[in-house]
């Protein structure tokens, strides 16, 4: 029941598992904007989170049953926990609190702080090397998400929703480094079934008003809330969990920048959204970024 730790270098070539788990987790974590203000007309933040949740963890708990992997250590626990609590429960109340006041692109540009983040945490925690060059093309996928959000119809406006997700965003880059070592003696979809687990477990209290809720939510409330818990939450914490799991935390949290170029795409051609030049310009900077961090001479 355990998988070998991924090397410490950052130079490690991504196979075809690991490229499928990369693309996956970017769809459905791109998706999941839109669907999460669908939610949002139709249950409270921490409800929604609850209710998505919920839903998600159904599936990982008979996961869990069925496979039967070996029970966690101690340490190990604590690291799943904080899975639990950090990743999945203040994450989700954080962001989906901040989305109530922040425009879209301010808050990519918000959440995208989290590879900064996860870098500079990989290299004092796990001794992970990040180079120059992946520096350089980290700063400019993160310039690139910048200009997608100042190139918003609304603008760049920030207010005290963009401290909320500013902490979602820390939240995902402490679980990804402490997580990380997990990898070295549980399976990927172990360490994900567990945090849907553990997570709904903390979301539990706001279960019930989420029920009265989903009672009279909109028939588009209730599909949004469906679709987080199965798509960007069962699914997308899995393939997540791979990719973590065969990269270094800084390389593999690089490739998020490729999230909010995506989701533009998706609402051109689910919504008919047109994206500005502006936006266009930074999807190119955003992925051309993370081309950089990831070439191999």
């Amino acid at each position: 029941m355990s998988i070998a730790a991924a090397p410490a270098s950052g130079h490690r070539s991504i196979g075809g598992v690991t490229a499928a788990a990369v693309v996956v987790t970017i769809l459905a974590w791109a998706s999941a904007f839109p669907a999460i203000r669908a939610g949002l007309e139709s249950f409270g933040p921490v409800e929604l989170g609850s209710l998505r949740f919920t839903i998600a963890a159904i599936p990982a708990a008979l996961f869990l049953a069925v496979m039967r992997p070996a029970w966690p250590t101690l340490p190990d626990l604590l690291r799943l926990a904080a899975g639990g609590i950090l990743f999945v429960a203040l994450y989700t109340a954080l962001l989906n609190m901040g989305e109530m006041t922040v425009s879209a692109g301010a808050a990519s540009f918000i959440i995208n702080t989290n590879p900064i983040m996860t870098a500079g945490l990989a290299m004092l925690v796990l001794g992970e090397r990040f180079s120059a060059r992946a520096w350089a093309g980290t700063a400019l996928s993160f310039a690139g998400i910048g200009l997608i959000a100042f190139g918003e119809g609304d603008g760049m406006r920030l207010d005290t929703g963009a401290l909320l997700i500013l902490g979602a965003a820390l939240c995902n880059s402490v679980t990804t480094v402490v997580q990380k070592p997990l990898f070295a003696r549980h399976k990927p979809l172990t360490v994900s079934a567990w945090n849907m687990v553990l997570g709904a477990l903390v979301l539990a209290p706001w279960l019930p008003n989420a029920a009265s809720q989903f009672a009279v939510a909109s028939p588009s409330g209730i599909q949004a809330a469906i679709y987080l818990g199965l798509v960007p939450s069962l699914v997308a914490y899995g393939t997540w969990s791979i990719a973590l799991s065969r990269l270094p935390a800084s390389r593999a949290s690089n490739f998020m920048y490729c999230v909010p170029p995506v989701a533009t795409l998706l609402g051109f051609a689910w919504l008919g959204e047109t994206p500005t030049l502006l936006g266009t310009i930074g999807g190119a900077f955003a992925l051309v970024g993370v081309a950089v961090v990831n070439w191999r001479r």
